[in-house]
């Protein structure tokens, strides 16, 4: 029988989508704010731009980091939760085939049907019907590390070059004025392609992304004045 319509759930995306939108958009916001802060500080030019630059690097290793070593948690957590399940479909085999069971019936099956739901799929891959019913594991939300940790330093790299890059083409004068805008800008379109990848509302994501993003380059640049204030 042929299948009446073709389905894309968006739900395989949320491993690298969330990796991606945030490494870009801290790249954006972070390396944004450090130079709108040091420039409010009177810095010269010379000097925004090596911050910048140096913001770009240290940021991109630090997502990378950063998301290796949590996403790698996550996994070494599935992977103790599978090996104890393992275990227990070898020792307690009948626990198990019930407690698989329960899970079908509260989900709205009748015992009869639930067990012999348990019992086909148990028969075909026990440790997989278990894991992804009782633990919620399964191939499309397991834990990718490395996968993570690439896309955050990419992605924040890209992010971080856009405002970095109109630092570059910017007049001395209006620097701080150009880069905070051109930022918000990219913040902007960021949230809407994050919201339309991931099917989510656009304006509500496009809202969020640019509120937070303003509000962080204010507090750096209000910061950034006051110290350079202080320091003359």
């Amino acid at each position: 029988m042929s299948r009446l319509h073709n389905e894309n759930h968006l739900i395989s995306r949320v491993g690298w989508l969330r990796a991606a939108v945030l490494g870009a958009n801290d790249g954006i916001v972070s390396t944004a704010s450090l130079i709108v802060g040091v420039a409010a500080a009177d810095a010269a030019a010379s000097n925004v731009l090596v911050a910048g630059v140096a913001g770009l690097v240290a940021g991109a290793m630090s997502m990378a980091a950063g998301e290796y070593v949590s996403v790698s948690s996550q996994s070494d957590t599935e992977q103790a939760d599978l090996a104890r399940e393992k275990g227990e479909l070898s020792t307690q085999p009948d626990f198990e085939r019930q407690e698989l069971a329960e899970i079908y019936v509260k989900r709205g099956l009748e015992p009869t049907l639930a067990f012999q739901v348990a019992d086909q799929l148990m028969a075909k891959d026990a440790l997989g019907a278990h894991a992804r019913d009782e633990l919620g594991i399964s191939e499309v939300t397991a834990a990718r590390p490395i996968q993570a940790a690439l896309s955050s330093a990419a992605a924040f790299s890209v992010g971080a070059a856009m405002p970095l890059a109109m630092a570059l083409v910017s007049p001395a004068a209006w620097l701080a004025a150009t880069v905070s805008v051109a930022s918000l800008l990219f913040l902007a379109v960021l949230g809407a392609i994050g919201a339309k990848v991931g099917g989510a509302n656009v304006l509500r994501a496009t809202v969020r992304v640019t509120f937070w993003g303003a509000f962080a380059m204010a507090l750096t640049a209000g910061i950034g004045a006051v110290v350079g204030t202080a320091a003359i």
